[in-house]
């Protein structure tokens, strides 16, 4: 069964997006840092301290993100970037049938 959609845009897609997350990732990383910084903040009330948890677990949410990326990339049949490419580069022809 032939594609329709194109799998080498889509894999661009994906390496486009897993560029910007890599950048990203310092920015979380030292904000994970700040946030758990000020949960040693002395007499921290405990309401707080529970916020600022969550906080760093969603700053960790970024590790869904690139879970995401490696499923949408899993999903790419087989196979189907090579077969695509190759067509480009032969051109494409329309069938006489």
């Amino acid at each position: 069964m032939a594609i329709k959609w194109s799998v080498v845009k889509v894999s661009e897609a994906m390496d486009d997006v897993e560029a910007q997350i890599s950048l990203a990732e310092q920015f979380f990383a030292e904000a994970t840092k700040k946030a758990n910084e000020a949960r040693s903040i002395p007499n921290l009330p405990q309401y707080m301290d529970t916020r600022l948890i969550g906080l760093v677990e969603d700053i960790k949410r970024i590790d869904r993100i690139k879970d995401r990326i490696e499923s949408v990339r899993r999903d790419i049949p087989e196979g189907a970037i090579e077969a695509e490419r190759e067509r480009v580069k032969n051109g494409s022809q329309q069938s006489l049938i």
